[in-house]
């Protein structure tokens, strides 16, 4: 009896502790949907609306829900970090535009500064060599009095326009301050810009000789967009851009073949090209988690790779090569 008591005990300690967590873990996803950063209206509202449905699915279809959550949040979080970034970048190019139309109103206003103030403090100065005449003895103090009235209001001119450039410049410092934070939000997404067809063309042309190409065949995009939505599509294509990035030296140089072919030119050597290859063939092979209105899917993709040395081969030779990998997909 003592014994089926210590099991019952046991039994009911353990469900009280997975309930815990599961609760944990709900408030956990409930909290990341209330303070989650706002950006517009759009975005964060569908982002907290996901995040909501999520935690209501996980609450009422313990534990299978539990499992596939993980990769749902984790695909949620993801996908509001890359929205974020692009945000981030559209607002640092939009505060960069506004720096550079202060920066020429500023130039204007410094430029002209010294050249009015010139020609007005001349013209005052002309007034009272006149003042000064005998002939104008009977006008000299209405004239004296205005050309001090004036020389008054171009000193307040005077003052009115540097308060006007130093208040320009504050604003410049604090769009620049802005804008270096900007950039350094957006430099992840920065890292999946991708060389164009014709640019990585070029980069083969002009590759050392003592350096490698890789080149990637997948399989996987075309199906994803036929199979999901175009968005799936291009969250796979994102996530596959920013792991195959993350797999080869920062220096090598990315491009974009086509619409599942990429080339890339790695300055290492034909046995770290090879051991490259390996990894990118085994371990960006497989299925990916993205989102689906909210919803975790799992699109797979096939990698296929090979390496070239550029040693021993022609410009024109290596892009018929480059070529007849990449087409024979």
């Amino acid at each position: 009896m003592i014994s089926i008591r210590n099991a019952v005990a046991e039994l009911e300690r353990c469900h009280l502790e997975r309930d815990t967590a599961i609760g944990c873990y709900l408030n956990a996803i409930r909290n990341i949907a209330q303070y989650t950063i706002e950006l517009s209206e759009e975005i964060t509202a569908q982002q907290r609306a996901h995040l909501t449905a999520l935690a209501e699915d996980v609450a009422a279809n313990p534990p299978g829900a539990l499992e596939e959550s993980r990769a749902t949040l984790r695909s949620l979080l993801r996908d509001y970090r890359d929205k974020a970034a692009q945000y981030l970048n559209a607002l640092r190019e939009e505060l960069g535009g506004t720096a550079r139309a202060l920066e020429e109103i500023l130039d204007s206003l410094t430029q002209s500064d010294g050249d009015h103030e010139t020609r007005v403090r001349k013209a005052i100065s002309t007034i009272r060599d006149i003042s000064a005449s005998p002939a104008a003895s009977a006008v000299r103090a209405a004239l004296l009095a205005t050309a001090d009235s004036i020389e008054e209001s171009v000193e307040q001119m005077r003052k009115q326009h540097q308060l006007t450039v130093s208040q320009f410049q504050t604003e410049l410092r604090m769009l620049h301050k802005r804008i270096d934070a900007l950039e350094a939000s957006a430099s992840l997404d920065l890292l999946t810009q991708l060389l164009n067809r014709h640019e990585i063309e070029e980069r083969i042309r002009s590759a050392p000789l003592d350096s490698c190409l890789l080149l990637v065949r997948v399989q996987g995009f075309r199906l994803a967009e036929a199979h999901f939505r175009a968005e799936v599509a291009a969250e796979l294509t994102a996530a596959f851009t920013k792991r195959l990035r993350n797999s080869i030296p920062p220096t090598a140089a990315i491009g974009r073949w086509s619409h599942e072919e990429f080339a890339i030119v790695l300055p290492i050597s034909r046995t770290e090209a090879n051991s490259t290859a390996k990894w990118v063939a085994e371990h960006l092979s497989g299925s990916y988690a993205c989102l689906l209105g909210g919803k975790t899917v799992r699109p797979s993709l096939q990698i296929s790779v090979a390496v070239m040395e550029t040693n021993g081969n022609t410009p024109d030779r290596l892009i018929e090569r480059v070529k007849a990998f990449l087409i024979a997909g």
